[in-house]
């Protein structure tokens, strides 16, 4: 079995894409991918920051005592 992305099969999916969608469907496409790539980049990149943090040991909760 040879390479999937093959220069002939890239040309092959870009006609059936090209046909599916037409010319003019195609920048709005792209355009909605790329904002959806930044959002999902940016929203990994605020987790990983959160679980990257050093725990502050004066802002951590501490267990509340009852009194009676």
């Amino acid at each position: 079995m040879g390479e999937l992305f093959q220069p002939t099969h890239l040309i092959v999916l870009a006609i059936i894409v090209l046909i599916l969608f037409g010319g003019k469907k195609l920048p709005e496409l792209g355009k909605g991918l790329g904002e959806g790539l930044r959002g999902f980049k940016e929203g990994m990149k605020g987790v990983t920051d959160e679980v990257n943090k050093p725990a502050d040991t004066q802002t951590a909760a501490k267990p509340e005592q009852t009194v009676k």
